[in-house]
């Protein structure tokens, strides 16, 4: 790992030091660490798109559950066997239960979900900017419970990205009137 990744990752985790303990920023970063396994929150907001009705808000939801699922395959049985990066050395008491992956450390698949998933849900839709605010979240909670180095929740950020952009393009919506 170069010196620069290396500093990063230790600049960003001196500053959720900080936060570390704080009840408030351990309930919001553990509770969407939780909602972010197995793709839940995206599966979720997905679904409340299509119930929102028309032909495009259905067609967003499907293409989104589709898309995170090609992304977790990727992401899980791809890329991590690639990087086999090792987790954050954690000594720190976890203030609430939460599921301790065995993976790679890169890229976060939770970031790469959450803006695989927001790239692909904010697509003519006004509440766009909602999706991505919720992906952030959950990408920073990966940080926020050591989890994952600052870095592979920014690989994660961009590989996930990538992939939305590639999603849309590949299974358009219907072009707006």
């Amino acid at each position: 790992m170069t010196g620069l990744v290396r500093s990063l990752d230790d600049r960003v985790d001196g500053y959720f030091d900080r936060l570390r303990g704080n009840p408030l920023a351990d309930r919001v970063f553990y509770t969407a660490s939780s909602l972010g396994e197995f793709g839940l929150i995206w599966v979720m907001l997905a679904l409340l798109r299509a119930l929102r009705g028309g032909a495009a808000n259905e067609r967003a939801a499907v293409r989104s559950i589709t898309g995170t699922v090609v992304e977790s395959v990727l992401v899980n049985a791809v890329l991590k066997s690639v990087f086999r990066r090792t987790r954050p050395v954690s000594d720190v008491v976890h203030p609430h239960p939460f599921r301790q992956p065995l993976t790679s450390s890169f890229p976060s698949g939770h970031a790469t979900a959450a803006f695989c998933a927001a790239t692909l849900l904010s697509d003519q839709d006004p509440l766009g900017p909602l999706y991505f605010a919720a992906a952030a979240v959950v990408a920073t909670s990966r940080i926020h419970t050591k989890i994952h180095h600052a870095s592979d929740v920014v690989g994660g950020i961009a590989i996930g990205t990538l992939l939305g952009v590639i999603g849309r393009r590949i299974a358009p919506l219907a072009k707006r009137s």
